[in-house]
């Protein structure tokens, strides 16, 4: 049976030769390190972590076409069928001060939502601090992980983003893909590019500025954040729960909530939007 064979004609595999290709510029150089497809996998996050301990280098990309054990935020299982979304993982090294290191969450989040809407048209916007919707629907979920490495600290990007997804096959009613939004056919492979070439454009940007969001990143992300203006529910990480309007996200990233008692800034938690915002 030929490598190229596959049994849904809706689902094309990756082809990493045209990825590694497209993201060559006019030297034909690329940024990217390293840009790798794998069949199956536990994690490409869990993979990735331990090529950074072993010294790979920044801008390695690990891509799946299927992943069995994926993890997502607060520690929740996440799962496609083969080939119906894109899973992959970055490896960055961003030299800069830890006080800035939160803003890569957010930063990932941009790049998946202008990414979405720049290969298929689709409207996006962002949920604190990076779930990708369409409308009130999650179309994409990211889980940034710290990781020390004999060279220093890094940062694997997890990325999950629903594509070729049917109805009966997403994991809640609250999900959605991309063909669902547009009742066509999807092909990852632009989808993958552009979504790699915006996280470079991106990354480097930031990075170029020390990591000062005021650059353009903060902005960036106001612009897109559905949950500002909205009355929340953020439950944090000890069981307890902050209730507000999100106001503001501030210059470590935080999510700043009015509430009764006055201000709460958020660093992690899971936000609920309780109403549509004003």
């Amino acid at each position: 049976m030929p490598d190229d064979w596959w049994s849904d004609l809706d689902r094309p595999p990756l082809d990493p030769r045209a990825l590694r290709r497209g993201l060559r510029t006019s030297q034909e150089t690329s940024w990217w390190a390293a840009v790798d497809v794998v069949d199956s996998t536990a994690s490409t996050n869990a993979d990735l972590a331990a090529s950074a301990a072993a010294g790979a280098a920044e801008a390695t990309v690990l891509l799946a076409e299927h992943q069995h054990a994926g993890r997502g935020r607060l520690g929740r299982q996440w799962q496609a069928p083969p080939r119906s979304a894109l899973t992959l993982s970055l490896l960055l090294r961003p030299t800069l001060p830890a006080a800035r290191w939160p803003w890569l969450s957010l930063l990932a989040g941009v790049a998946v939502a202008e990414a979405v809407t720049c290969s298929t048209g689709i409207e996006t916007t962002l949920k604190w601090p990076n779930d990708v919707l369409v409308g009130a629907r999650k179309v994409a979920g990211l889980l940034v992980e710290r990781v020390e490495t004999p060279t220093g600290p890094a940062a694997i990007v997890g990325m999950g983003l629903n594509v070729s997804l049917r109805r009966d096959e997403l994991p809640v009613a609250s999900a959605t893909s991309l063909v669902l939004e547009t009742d066509r056919p999807v092909d990852r492979q632009p989808v993958a590019l552009a979504l790699l070439r915006t996280v470079e454009a991106l990354y480097g940007a930031w990075t170029d500025a020390a990591g000062d969001p005021a650059a353009g990143l903060h902005d960036s992300y106001v612009r897109r954040c559905d949950t500002l203006g909205r009355a929340v529910r953020a439950t944090l990480p000890d069981g307890s729960s902050v209730h507000g309007t999100a106001e503001a996200i501030d210059r470590m990233g935080g999510l700043v909530v009015a509430t009764d008692a006055g201000q709460r800034t958020v660093r992690a938690g899971d936000v609920v939007h309780l109403r549509p915002a004003v």
